[in-house]
């Protein structure tokens, strides 16, 4: 993308993070009707992999649930431009839960990682953690090759004093010396390289899951939390978010049990809510090897 054009784009995201919710909605409707009625974005993609999720389900019900889909996407999308400019307290007005389990670890001085999939809005999951925990807040993330939309985001992630770190940096990173215990923030629900995956059933279909966050917990003894964000639906913008154990010391554990305890976690609560994950996503564009690759 040329110069100009990227000053134009930011200049519109800028702008678009100026307005007021209820007109930011209202964009949303008419973009998620032109998405999924017009323009048909990732279609094929989301109706393949709702179908083979929900085999259960009628034709009519995966309809219904793209549809909700394409709304939540939407209003993803342009809830994350707002939180570019709106204040702390509106970011913590539009969540709710208990974080009393995170205190507790921040009391004992433990060093956690908190796993989240791509449901609610991740983005603001981050800006969430960021105000709300007392440990030091480092969210994991993989930088665009537009510099300065890459430059835009990162402002808008690290506004409330968190720290972004590029997954190949999160190793060495975490050797650094620290004031103060921190928490490692990620969503592992991506698309690993299939020759390293861990590979399990999920949503009925075999699926690849990175290995790095087992690795990372295990290398620094970290406790190890799942979140989970719904949508709260009579609420338009607005979350709820229930964080719980998967580990409190994870040497305890067998190999991949941190991962197949996400995963079994992740499933259920899309079960749940069915419309809010990412499924614009080519999750199973990988087939399982026929001899998987072991690692230590």
């Amino acid at each position: 993308m040329k110069p100009a054009e990227n000053k134009f784009y930011i200049r519109l995201l800028n702008s678009i993070s100026g307005l007021s919710w209820s007109t930011l909605y209202r964009i949303s409707s008419g973009l998620s009707f032109l998405l999924f009625r017009v323009v048909g974005y990732r279609k094929k993609v989301i109706l393949s992999n709702l179908k083979a999720s929900f085999p259960d389900k009628s034709p009519a019900e995966i309809q219904a649930i793209s549809r909700q889909f394409f709304l939540h996407f939407t209003d993803i999308i342009l809830e994350t431009i707002k939180y570019r400019s709106c204040s702390a307290q509106e970011v913590l007005q539009r969540i709710e839960g208990d974080i009393g389990l995170v205190d507790r670890l921040f009391q004992e001085k433990k060093n956690a990682v908190f796993l989240m999939g791509h449901r609610g809005n991740w983005e603001l999951a981050n800006l969430f953690s960021s105000l709300r925990f007392s440990h030091e807040c480092i969210v994991v993330y993989k930088t665009l090759s537009n510099k300065p939309f890459d430059a835009w985001f990162l402002a808008l992630r690290t506004r409330f004093g968190a720290r972004l770190v590029p997954m190949e940096h999160i190793a060495a990173e975490l050797q650094k010396p620290r004031i103060k215990p921190y928490v490692v923030v990620l969503a592992n629900d991506q698309s690993p390289p299939p020759a390293t995956a861990y590979w399990t059933t999920f949503l009925n279909q075999d699926t690849g899951v990175f290995r790095g966050v087992e690795v990372i917990a295990r290398r620094n003894n970290l406790t190890v939390l799942y979140a989970d964000f719904q949508r709260i639906e009579e609420k338009r913008g607005f979350y709820t978010v229930t964080i719980s154990e998967i580990a409190a010391d994870c040497r305890e554990l067998k190999k991949n049990e941190i991962l197949e305890k996400q995963v079994r976690l992740l499933e259920r609560d899309i079960r749940q809510q069915p419309f809010n994950w990412l499924w614009s996503h080519r999750r199973w564009k990988h087939a399982r090897p026929q001899k998987e690759t072991t690692i230590a």
